[in-house]
């Protein structure tokens, strides 16, 4: 049950906080750089294969490993790596093969994605530790 609700909390948090950035900056950042390229509206099923899949990604890799020898700096930073990584190589693949792409883009993205994957570590973290006292 424990596992659950960590997973919850992690997905949760990371939707949340993707969801507050991508309204933010899709047109301040992604259109201006990506043009017509950019959907009008996003496929729905990809994003919840993505927003399912990658809170299991930051538990197995960020919250499991801070649990057995850790804290919660363990599943931030863990969490930062993670997603610094992941988002880099998206980022980067896209640079290196996308015309528009932008090395600004990538800079702003892999950031997010690198504090978005932190704090998402860090709440699932926080959470499976109230869930084990």
């Amino acid at each position: 049950m424990s596992l659950l609700f960590t997973y919850l909390s992690v997905a949760a948090t990371f939707v949340a906080l993707d969801m507050i950035w991508l309204k933010a900056m899709v047109e301040r950042l992604y259109r201006p750089v990506l043009g017509d390229m950019l959907r009008s509206e996003p496929d729905l099923a990809a994003a919840a294969v993505f927003y399912l899949a990658y809170p299991v990604g930051l538990i197995w890799f960020a919250v499991l490993p801070a649990q057995q020898d850790g804290g919660a700096l363990r599943a931030f930073t863990s969490g930062v790596m993670l997603g610094c990584f992941t988002y880099a190589t998206y980022d980067l693949t896209n640079q290196a093969t996308l015309r528009n792409w932008s090395t600004g883009l990538t800079l702003a993205d892999v950031c997010w994605g690198s504090f978005l994957a932190g704090v998402s570590a860090w709440t699932g973290f926080l959470v499976a530790q109230r869930m084990a006292h």
